[in-house]
């Protein structure tokens, strides 16, 4: 049997996401059913993005079929990396060799090792895709893009409110979102995958025609 190695971040608390959850029934108050709700985004903690979330009229959640996100994926182990590193074509490519067409790749950075999530500094201090590094991944013919650090560089400017980035420098979304790769996004515990190609299990919630969608992922590792 394989072992089960669990990628996904909990939903909880965090000071990017919101999350309205709330008990609306419980035993403590004489329900025969412990009931809790549930209110959030699509796009936090560890989710899916479908091609609409970058581009108008492509493709939503709907029309993502599961062999996208589910399958061999190549995992590339970036590591030792260090804060407000640019990922370049250099820097991943001679990493990157067993990686096939057709795959989901993982990028392995174990950021989560580094920085906590739920510090500002997860944030402002990650390494970063480069729009050369993106185009090589697409050039490769990759089906899906799994990460663990916050991929685009003008994610910390929406941090602190500076949100001023042309869409094009969000390079992951411009050169592979916008081309039909699935973003898995936020992924941890990447330190536990030893080989370089597992099987990946990144099965979205199935929202119709959404954006993206909230996921547990998972990695199956002999």
């Amino acid at each position: 049997m394989a072992k089960i190695v669990d990628l996904s971040v909990p939903i909880e608390d965090h000071f990017r996401w919101p999350i309205d959850r709330q008990l609306k029934a419980s035993h403590a108050e004489g329900s025969d059913f412990q009931v809790t709700y549930l209110g959030m985004g699509v796009h936090g903690f560890t989710h899916m993005d479908a091609p609409r979330h970058f581009v108008a009229g492509a493709p939503t959640t709907s029309a993502v079929e599961l062999e996208k996100t589910v399958g061999e994926a190549a995992v590339v182990d970036l590591r030792p990396i260090a804060e407000n590193t640019e990922i370049t074509t250099e820097l991943l490519a001679p990493r990157a060799e067993h990686v096939r067409e057709g795959d989901i790749v993982l990028l392995k950075t174990c950021w989560d090792e580094q920085r906590e999530l739920h510090t500002p500094e997860f944030w402002t201090t990650a390494p970063y895709l480069s729009r050369s590094a993106c185009e090589w991944l697409l050039g490769r013919g990759i089906r899906a893009l799994g990460v663990d650090f916050p991929q685009d560089y003008p994610i910390r400017g929406l941090l602190s409110g500076g949100g001023t980035a042309e869409a094009a420098d969000f390079v992951s979304h411009d050169v592979l979102l916008r081309n039909g790769v699935i973003l898995i996004e936020y992924l941890c515990n990447m330190g536990a995958l030893e080989q370089d190609r597992v099987m990946l299990v990144a099965l979205p919630m199935k929202i119709p025609d959404s954006d993206g969608a909230p996921s547990r992922v998972i990695a199956l590792v002999d």
